[in-house]
């Protein structure tokens, strides 16, 4: 995704020369827009998507440091209202469809804007043909979409004063009758953090889980057990003991074609899917001295942060970075909160929960190493527009999906093992 920018006002300075060595200088003046925001946790009363399903809103969640209680400031910030974008984007299908039908559903438009970028991918990366409308108010795929493949779709817009609306939506399409539809986090030769937990949705019901578990299997080059745990019955995790160990190469073997998921429903795919264990980066965050430390290849560092607030504690356990974003939307509406905040360019943001926990960077606010400001995530210095020299920048920079982040010491429980990548809180003999 392209970075978002705010509008920044123009300044403008008149200088008029007068007789007799008298000068006026006119007052330069600027308009700063400014933002403020606030990070979710998710609690149990809270939303468990994590994915934007709003039109004109990124994949929403959290952000530190924000509008406090009954509209009353946090420490550091300003009171004025967030001033978001006129256009308003609208994603067919919906956030978290499936079942969609691979011809015709996918459609962009925009109102009160003109679209900008849309990027559209399956889950390998491969990304869709498709171009935007002469006008930009629309887009479409120029070809129809495999079938039972998942999909991402980012997509931006201006309005007349160039302030930018962003959304992040995910879909997966219909399967034929009589299969299931298999995808997972895993993209062919990719390469994780050591904590990567590979996850296998599938569009239907599974009835014969063991079968299913027998069909998928592991082989790792320095012989590691992986094992699967099931969450409900449409999700199946697989992970080891312990973290993978660095440089490990691992193969999923898939072998579901002649396997009876369900009763007269068969799996839809026979393939290997390889992917390699990249260094190891494993980093605690602590909710008392407001401080993480990043440990990677045996040396550690400590950045300053913020956490979630009294009203609002992050939760406590073991994550693990499920995507990265240069920069997106964060809407508090995503995430049950109503119209608390509407941040359109967050920069440096990592995912670690559906619920909506994010560790970012925050232009707005400095409450680092002193304070927890936020709804729930992790964030850490960075500038607007987002920084490669800032402490967010950088942790970014040297961060990979699949790597570790733990937190603890805060008042919140801890996170659900199936709210993201967090099955590294049940134990290995539960799992």
């Amino acid at each position: 995704m392209k970075p978002v920018r705010a509008a920044d006002a123009a300044i403008r300075t008149t200088v008029t020369s007068r007789r007799l060595r008298q000068s006026a200088v006119a007052l330069a003046m600027g308009g700063v827009l400014l933002l403020t925001a606030a990070c979710n946790s998710g609690g149990d009363d809270k939303a468990a998507g994590g994915g934007d399903a709003t039109a004109g809103a990124t994949a929403g969640a959290a952000d530190a440091g924000a509008a406090g209680n009954g509209g009353t400031p946090a420490p550091g910030q300003s009171s004025a209202a967030p001033k978001t974008s006129a256009a308003v984007l609208n994603v067919e299908p919906k956030d978290g469809s499936q079942d969609v039908a691979p011809d015709g559903a996918l459609k962009v438009g925009v109102t009160g804007g003109k679209l900008t970028t849309v990027e559209v991918t399956d889950k390998e990366g491969k990304p869709v043909a498709g171009a935007i409308a002469a006008d930009g108010s629309g887009w479409k795929p120029s070809a129809p979409l495999a079938v039972g493949m998942a999909y991402k779709v980012n997509a931006q817009a201006t309005d007349a004063e160039g302030l930018v609306a962003a959304s992040t939506t995910s879909f997966t399409t219909l399967t034929p009758a009589k299969k299931i539809s298999t995808n997972d986090n895993i993209a062919d030769n990719a390469t994780y953090g050591v904590g990567m937990i590979v996850s296998v949705v599938f569009n239907k019901d599974v009835k014969n889980k063991d079968a299913v578990v027998q069909g998928i299997t592991f082989e790792a080059s320095d012989g590691t057990t992986v094992k699967g745990h099931w969450f409900g019955t449409k999700r199946l995790d697989f992970r080891p003991e312990k973290y993978w160990n660095p440089g490990t190469k691992v193969v999923i073997k898939y072998r579901l074609k002649n396997v009876e998921v369900s009763p007269g429903v068969y799996g839809d795919i026979d393939k290997d899917e390889p992917f390699t264990i990249g260094r190891s980066q494993v980093s605690v965050a602590d909710s008392a001295t407001h401080q993480m430390t990043v440990t990677r290849g045996g040396d550690s560092r400590t950045v300053p942060v913020t956490l979630g607030d009294e009203k609002n504690p992050s939760w406590n356990g073991t994550m693990v970075v499920m995507s990265k974003e240069k920069v997106t939307r964060m809407n508090s509406q995503t995430v049950g909160l109503g119209g608390e905040y509407d941040i359109p360019d967050v920069p440096h943001a990592m995912r670690l929960t559906n619920s909506g926990t994010f560790v970012h960077g925050n232009y707005w606010a400095n409450p680092f190493g002193k304070s927890n400001a936020s709804h729930g995530c992790i964030s850490m210095q960075d500038e607007k527009g987002g920084s490669d020299a800032s402490v967010a920048g950088k942790f970014f920079n040297d961060s990979m999906i699949g790597d570790v982040i733990t937190i603890k010491n805060s008042k919140e429980k801890v996170v659900a093992p199936d709210n993201g990548l967090s099955g590294w809180n049940v134990g290995w003999a539960n799992w």
